[in-house]
């Protein structure tokens, strides 16, 4: 916990997502406060102090969520990073099964033993799920697809541009269409250029 105040102090936060808020600066106007929920933590009075602070006299503010006050400074400040973490508590060979339920029911934790090799396999999948990453499977055409070398793109960035570029830089620029397979195509396989 001593590392995560630490992190938090320097702008990261630690398995968290950004705060479902708006707030857009204006030349005039004075302070807008809308709420598309009840807030519990700020009203008006709370932002224009927490604004003043940071000399802003004229912003748009709309919350879509319960904010508190340190979710409106990330969201002024807007240089917070946002990473997921996990916690990997190593020798669990070395507990009892009591207090590894407990390590079980704690979030983003992963219990492992490196000596006697128990759980990687569900660390491996954890860091998986964390970094949200997928494996796209090259086909050579008039052969099987290639499924012992895939290409690993994040969920985020997964056009046939993206894809192109972690094969070689110059791919995408000599690049005409590709036929892709899978669930995320209405058709099998579909046509497509570098931005589907």
């Amino acid at each position: 916990r001593l590392i995560e105040k630490e992190l938090e102090g320097f702008g990261i936060r630690l398995n968290k997502t950004p705060p479902n808020m708006t707030f857009r600066r204006k030349e005039k106007g004075g302070i807008n406060f809308t709420s598309t929920v009840a807030n519990t933590h700020l009203d008006l009075d709370t932002v224009k102090a927490i604004c003043s602070e940071y000399r802003i006299h004229n912003a748009d503010v709309s919350l879509r969520f319960d904010a508190t006050a340190d979710d409106l400074i990330d969201v002024i400040e807007g240089s917070r990073i946002y990473m997921p973490c996990i916690y990997v508590v190593n020798k669990i060979d070395q507990i009892t099964v009591e207090e590894l339920d407990i390590l079980d029911k704690l979030p983003h934790y992963c219990p492992i033993s490196a000596h006697l090799e128990w759980n990687l396999d569900g660390l491996l999948e954890m860091v998986w799920e964390y970094l949200d990453l997928c494996r796209l499977y090259t086909k050579p055409k008039g052969l099987n697809p290639d499924y012992e070398d895939p290409v690993i793109l994040s969920s985020k960035r997964k056009t046939v541009e993206d894809f192109c570029n972690q094969i070689h830089k110059d791919m995408a620029k000599q690049f005409k269409y590709a036929l892709v397979w899978g669930s995320s195509v209405k058709h099998k396989p579909q046509r497509v250029g570098k931005g589907a």
